[in-house]
């Protein structure tokens, strides 16, 4: 999982010296990122970003909304309470995939007890396509 975020990181990099997609505007204030929920865990995401997120049931190609809970500017911050009223971010589902094999291995001393199990997380990749507010 450690190589995946590495790698994440280094594609919203590449993506924003590249490209600069229009943000949305709210009260002359330009949205530079939003803070949204999902599967229990809360993630600053941009425009353009490519994230992890616990596993989705939807299909490749999809498009999903996701909870908002704080927009973020420059300047100015919008916080929601719980949400952010008429806010939702847009993402389009790129894969299902699994994680990097966890060894669990279980052992007493001196009672011949061993047991090996492996364990992969499921995870959806996600494009962060549009900030709407």
């Amino acid at each position: 999982m450690y190589r995946q975020a590495a790698r994440v990181r280094s594609v919203k990099a590449l993506k924003r010296a590249t490209a600069c997609p229009a943000s949305p505007v709210i009260g002359g204030e330009t949205l530079v990122y939003a803070i949204i929920q999902t599967g229990g865990k809360q993630y600053r995401v941009q425009q353009g970003d490519v994230l992890f997120v616990e596993k989705l049931d939807v299909e490749p190609q999809t498009t999903v909304n996701f909870d908002v809970l704080l927009l973020g500017g420059e300047k100015k911050l919008i916080v929601g309470k719980p949400t952010v009223d008429g806010a939702k971010v847009e993402g389009r589902v790129l894969a299902q995939t699994r994680g990097e094999k966890i060894v669990v291995f279980k052992y007493k001393a001196k009672k011949n007890y061993r047991r090996k199990i492996g364990h992969r997380q499921p995870y959806t990749k996600v494009e962060i396509t549009a900030i709407q507010a």
